[in-house]
């Protein structure tokens, strides 16, 4: 169960963010356009990039001798430590929500959704090589659990933002609370990086 909740806030963590992704979602919400399917796809896709990092670092995993785990766990600081400096930057950003009602078709609201998600590099290196790094020494059963935990915190982030989006669109735009979550988030992140720290030096 443990893991389990590691993976929920590890992925909450990440995703929280002020991104495109997340703003394209809120507009669709406000708009009330093909919400559903638009949040099936930001979360399934998730769901895929998560298991594909961490079973990409499980299967090369007799390709980590010391030196090249080492040099993994260094890449790993360092992306964390990036992430820690952008959610102190984030503070400053301004968030600008398209609410006009200009509807858009079934397919082309599933071409934007698809292109915010695999079009963005972050994901790839929030999901992919962050969560499956973090995980490559886990046990398997301890990985499914991250794994499942990381993706249910993408399932509810997702429906949550896409149908309490005026809720959230007001949220959003208040600097004070962006301010709360990323000490929160930052104080997480810091742990993870203590923690891939020692592993660093054990």
């Amino acid at each position: 169960m443990s893991f389990l909740l590691l993976g929920f806030f590890t992925g909450l963590s990440l995703i929280f963010a002020i991104g495109a992704q997340n703003i394209f979602v809120i507009e669709q919400g406000l708009k009330k356009q093909f919400v559903f399917i638009v949040c099936l796809i930001c979360a399934i896709s998730d769901l895929l990039l998560i298991f594909l990092g961490i079973f990409l670092f499980h299967y090369f995993d007799s390709f980590f001798t010391p030196l090249v785990e080492i040099i993994f766990n260094i890449l790993l600081l360092l992306f964390l430590l990036n992430f820690i400096w952008a959610k102190i930057r984030e503070n400053k950003k301004e968030v600008k929500i398209d609410e006009n009602n200009i509807r858009i078709s079934f397919f082309k609201t599933i071409y934007k959704t698809l292109g915010f998600t695999y079009l963005n590099p972050h994901v790839y290196s929030d999901t992919v090589f962050f969560l499956g790094n973090f995980s490559k020494n886990f046990l398997v059963s301890q990985k499914y659990l991250f794994g499942i935990g990381a993706s249910i915190s993408s399932f509810i982030f997702f429906f949550a933002l896409g149908y309490l989006s005026k809720y959230l669109s007001d949220f959003l735009m208040n600097k004070k609370i962006w301010k709360i979550i990323n000490f929160i988030i930052i104080l997480f992140m810091s742990f993870l990086a203590f923690y891939v720290l020692t592993n660093i030096f054990k």
